[in-house]
């Protein structure tokens, strides 16, 4: 007998559904100290890797419509992470800049990558792999669709 094409355990969906929400619920405790949500993590490490950044390129860097990337820069400014403010290269745009504190908070999360390796008991190799095969994931669905 065929195996059943909509069996749910067949559906790749639901496995990266279920470890997406798994991952996230994982970092919770490792960013709690930090006072940051995982999407903001996110946000603060496009931040801290390239600098200012306009709306539209910092939602571009975390897969996401500026629509829903400017509530998300809103409360990091609010935690006073950010200053939001007209680009520099272009009135229109708005540009999304480090505070001190948005700064100095990069120290605090350096130890972040390694206690998730290391609570997930993965290894580095695994790490990439996974990264690797949702990145594949991800590049088949932005073609598709």
């Amino acid at each position: 007998m065929d195996p059943d094409p909509l069996a749910l355990e067949a559906q790749v969906c639901l496995s990266v559904s279920a470890a997406s929400r798994a991952l996230v619920a994982f970092y919770r405790p490792l960013l709690e100290p930090l006072g940051l949500t995982h999407p903001q993590y996110l946000a603060m490490l496009a931040l801290w890797q390239h600098g200012d950044l306009t709306l539209k390129a910092l939602a571009e860097l975390l897969h996401l419509e500026p629509a829903t990337a400017s509530p998300l820069v809103r409360r990091l400014e609010a935690l006073g992470l950010v200053e939001r403010g007209r680009s520099a290269d272009d009135d229109r745009a708005l540009a999304i800049r480090l505070t001190d504190a948005g700064r100095a908070l990069r120290a605090r999360a350096e130890g972040i990558p390694a206690a998730m390796v290391a609570g997930l008991g993965l290894d580095l190799a695994e790490v990439a792999a996974i990264r690797d095969a949702a990145d594949l994931l991800l590049r088949a669905c932005t073609r598709a669709t």
